[in-house]
């Protein structure tokens, strides 16, 4: 791969993004005319879950108000918590991490937008706003602006504090975490999990089956993975150390020890990874995929 975006462009990851918004809206709406776009396919891919999984909770609860107020607003209400961005309009929030929900086939929380959400504070979503642009600047915009769609900000920590960000594969485009008061630590954040709804989209629009039968040693969680959470993790942390790289170029002080540090930690880490990647990729069935993922590590573990 000769450039970044050629990492992102995956085209089946396009037609996954068309092909499932145009059911999900027909499901909502059935009949209806396809709503005017938010910002892309993407992102109306992304908002599209959401108002499926208000639709369905509003419908099991009976709540005639909400449901309706779903169909009425296929894009979640998306652009009354809009924050322009360089790789466009993007959803901030920031529920209170006590009060997001769990559901019987979702044991980690979650928040979905809906007729009660409302944008973040003034200073989170300009730091939202710096953090794209700097992962923008260093080539992943293109990631950031179709699997980080609406980024969900949860607690405010000191640098060097244990930072915990995550995704749901029901809410494709959406991330959670926890942020210190820097844009270039959230744009590093964005991109981890932003390469998680990547990878994920990838899998399923490429018809990949990973064998839940192979599993491979974590350094990161120091022990043995099955082979789907150990290939996100040898996607996910490779896109971080490339984009801490660039970062170090333009930072100082606190901020750059703390980013050197934490690319001489994912350098060690991910070098442990390199006897089992290559068995692992050999569980991916389509070329192109498997390339990307390849790549990937491989630009990484020359760092």
């Amino acid at each position: 791969m000769d450039t970044l975006a050629d990492l992102f462009d995956l085209p089946p990851i396009d037609r996954l993004h068309h092909e499932r918004t145009q059911r999900i809206h027909a499901l909502i709406r059935p009949g209806a005319q396809p709503p005017q776009p938010y910002t892309s396919t993407a992102a109306d891919y992304c908002l599209a879950h959401h108002s499926l999984e208000g639709a369905e909770a509003a419908a099991r609860a009976g709540d005639a108000a909400t449901f309706d107020w779903y169909v009425a607003h296929l894009d979640a209400g998306a652009a009354t918590n809009s924050v322009p961005t360089a790789v466009g309009a993007r959803v901030v929030v920031e529920p209170t991490l006590a009060d997001l929900p769990r559901s019987a086939i979702s044991e980690t929380p979650y928040y979905v937008l809906g007729p009660g959400s409302e944008p973040a504070q003034p200073h989170l979503r300009s730091l939202a706003a710096d953090a794209y642009a700097s992962a923008a600047r260093a080539g992943f915009g293109d990631l950031l602006a179709a699997h980080a769609v609406v980024l969900c900000l949860l607690r405010t920590k000191n640098l060097g504090e244990t930072l915990d960000s995550w995704t749901i594969s029901r809410l494709p485009g959406t991330v959670f975490m926890d942020h210190v008061d820097d844009p270039v630590v959230l744009a590093r954040d964005l991109i981890h999990e932003a390469g998680h709804n990547w990878l994920n989209d990838a899998l399923t629009a490429t018809g990949c089956k990973i064998s839940d039968t192979a599993h491979f040693y974590s350094p990161w969680k120091q022990t043995k993975r099955p082979a789907f959470g150990f290939l996100h993790a040898c996607w996910a942390f490779p896109l971080t150390m490339l984009f801490t790289t660039n970062a170090l170029t333009s930072t100082m002080g606190d901020l750059h020890r703390f980013l050197a540090a934490y690319l001489d930690q994912q350098r060690s880490l991910l070098a442990d990874t390199a006897p089992d990647h290559s068995r692992a990729l050999e569980l991916i069935s389509d070329d192109g995929l498997r390339d990307r993922l390849a790549a990937a590590h491989h630009q990484a573990l020359a760092l």
